[in-house]
């Protein structure tokens, strides 16, 4: 009996053991893969970050410099918007009157794709607003609408035609910001993207 509980006691442990070495090998590898994973989300989210910072926006002031007499053009025609809360500044698809500024309060920009609704972020003062609009087909790519009362600086499509035609280095000025308005967009959406694919990964694995 001695001899039998001692050799069952033994196989218990052998096998607890056994367990052990199991349970600490999968714990192993499941702490080594979540480490390396969270390596991974780190090391992307700042490359992100990165290229974040290398297209930020540029400076209002400097997006806007040229001579004089250009200068005069596009302050002389430009127009101020007072907005309330809860209005629509313009809406997608409809002629775009120009470039606009943000000079005070908060504003949001949405826009439809493919059916679907999407928030593309807002707009607050010192915001260049619709450069692809101004720029491109003369249509507006999204609809903008006040979060808090606000006032824009409306200028013109004929002032900035004039404008691109008195000095050039301006219009390719614009071009640039907006390239880099482009590249942000795409970024953000692909920070979004990144963490819950990530999330997913890892509770699937464990």
């Amino acid at each position: 009996m001695e001899y039998g509980s001692s050799h069952v006691r033994s196989a218990k442990g052998a096998g607890q053991g056994t367990a052990g070495r199991a349970v600490a090998r999968a714990t192993g590898r499941s702490t080594t893969y979540r480490a390396h994973e969270k390596g991974d989300v780190t090391m992307e989210a700042e490359a992100i970050s990165g290229r974040m910072a290398a297209v930020a926006a540029h400076p209002v002031a400097e997006l806007l410099d040229c001579p004089t007499a250009t200068g005069s053009l596009l302050a002389g025609s430009s127009q101020r918007i007072d907005c309330d809360a809860g209005e629509t500044v313009f809406r997608q698809h409809d002629a775009c009157r120009g470039l606009y500024l943000v000079v005070s309060g908060q504003f949001l920009r949405k826009a439809e794709r493919l059916n679907t609704r999407l928030t593309l972020g807002p707009a607050r003062a010192g915001d260049l607003v619709e450069l692809a609009a101004a720029l491109g087909d003369g249509s507006h790519t999204y609809t903008l609408s006040t979060l808090t009362p606000g006032s824009l600086l409306l200028l013109p499509m004929a002032a900035l035609q004039g404008a691109f035609e008195s000095y050039p280095p301006l219009r390719m000025r614009l071009l640039e910001e907006l390239a880099r308005e482009v590249s942000r967009a795409y970024l953000s959406s692909c920070m979004n993207r990144t963490t819950p694919r990530r999330r997913h990964g890892s509770v699937a694995a464990n």
